[in-house]
């Protein structure tokens, strides 16, 4: 068998050359030539089983394309189908990231135990069998009819999936396999893309779902290229301290549901465990009330979350001031501050200023402006707001309380946790009075703070 042909793809201009360089002859750039399989027409040619995967190979109006839901097999974890928009839909491919040790393998051995109708395949190019099969022992997993493969070279792993037939396959990890088409190591750049691709071709000509553990760098991203996000159809984090309870998946990219969706998992002696209730978990729930500290609800995807945002301000000893967040946009902080100080008359540009998510949440939205402001100006009075009070709204530059969306869901997600008050913006105020809750809708700024006294 002839060896294939390779090229170096410069990744910034995309120009070919034939060997490698340390800087591209096109363009200039230094270090982006990257080895790449030279496609040819005997590799890219599907089987003839396979002929015609994708859709009939003819324009079309998009009238004539008939339309059906992807049907969704249950994962039998709760929080892990919310994040995947119901269930595992056949022929998708899932990019499962986070640092090491944080449950990664676990959640997926947990999947496969719980897909017993479906039968899977488990690829480890990490660990040997021997360690997989110890760790389902000591979780108490019931998966002795589990295939397992020990590989890390790709074109054998899909010419045992084609032997097995599994109609769910989990690669761990894409870092550890290879492409005998290129000669660089595994976990290149070249060969992570190379991997995929044959990855991703291959669920879509078979239907079968594929769950890809990938790993990260030191500042939390997927490792390797870009584009095996682009790739894939859908991208989760598996976010959390390994050194903590708790654990929190979030969907950045999906084809088959909605982004920003949050799963909540507990680590217990038995593996991962769906959190069903997580705003308890996020929430301190102090004897008596303390200064600094608000109550505001959050929406990660189709849920609303109560979450504690606390605030501290005390006096500078510094030239600068510092401005600290945990959990938030450290930007958005400073801004947030000159509208309290120009529309509030509060001046904090001698205090230093933290402000932290309680439980580990990263709060994206701009829901949490006015909580924010209003656990600073409780911290630097020293009185605290009341513990049955909830706070959200977007705070503008002019001092205004812009809406936010969803208003009405989250006020009710609130009451149905205990909470009577509630300060909203004037947009946000509901239609129907909500059993058990008084709701103060402000407009300004001014408004808002009359209200905290």
């Amino acid at each position: 068998m002839a060896k294939p042909k390779v090229v170096y793809q410069c990744s910034a201009c995309g120009g070919q050359s034939p060997k490698w360089g340390g800087q591209c002859p096109d363009c200039g750039a230094w270090n982006t030539l990257i080895e790449t399989a030279v496609a040819t027409p005997q590799a890219t040619a599907a089987p003839a089983r396979f002929a015609g995967y994708a859709g009939p190979q003819s324009v079309r109006s998009l009238g004539e394309v008939e339309l059906r839901e992807a049907p969704r097999a249950p994962t039998g974890l709760g929080e892990l189908d919310r994040v995947l928009g119901g269930g595992l839909v056949d022929g998708s491919v899932v990019l499962i990231g986070g640092d090491p040790g944080i449950g990664k393998s676990t959640l997926l051995l947990q999947t496969l135990s719980l897909l017993e109708t479906q039968p899977a395949l488990y690829v480890t190019g990490e660990e040997s069998l021997q360690q997989v099969g110890l760790r389902a022992q000591r979780l108490g997993l019931n998966v002795s009819a589990l295939r397992l493969l020990a590989e890390t070279c790709v074109e054998r792993v899909l010419a045992a999936a084609n032997a097995e037939n599994p109609r769910v396959l989990v690669i761990d990890s894409i870092q550890t396999l290879y492409s005998e088409a290129l000669s660089s190591a595994p976990g290149s750049v070249g060969q992570v893309r190379e991997s995929a691709a044959q990855l991703v071709r291959y669920a879509k000509q078979t239907d079968t779902a594929i769950f890809i553990v990938g790993h990260v760098t030191k500042e939390g991203a997927l490792a390797g290229p870009r584009v095996l996000e682009h790739m894939v159809d859908t991208v989760l984090y598996f976010e959390g301290d390994p050194g903590q309870r708790y654990r929190v998946m979030r969907a950045v990219k999906n084809r088959f549901g909605a982004v920003n969706e949050l799963g909540v998992f507990a680590m217990t002696e038995g593996g991962l465990k769906p959190v069903a209730n997580p705003s308890a978990i996020f929430l301190s729930r102090h004897p008596e009330p303390v200064a600094g500290s608000v109550v505001m609800v959050t929406r990660e995807g189709t849920r609303p979350l109560l979450v504690e945002v606390q605030a501290l301000v005390d006096e500078s000893r510094q030239a600068s001031p510092r401005r600290v967040t945990v959990g938030l946009e450290q930007n958005r902080l400073a801004m947030l501050l000159a509208v309290l100080h120009r529309h509030g008359g509060l001046a904090l540009f001698d205090q230093d200023v933290f402000v932290n998510v309680v439980g580990g949440v990263r709060v994206g939205e701009t829901a949490a402006d006015l909580a924010v402001l209003c656990a600073a100006l409780s911290s630097f009075r020293d009185r605290p707001i009341p513990g049955d009070l909830v706070i959200f709204g977007e705070v503008g530059l002019a001092g205004e309380i812009r809406p936010v969306p969803n208003g009405e869901e989250r006020l009710r997600e609130a009451a149905k946790h205990g909470y009577a008050q509630a300060i909203v913006p004037q947009a946000n105020a509901p239609k129907r009075p909500i059993p058990g809750m008084q709701v103060h809708a402000v407009n300004r700024l001014a408004q808002a703070l009359d209200q905290l006294g």
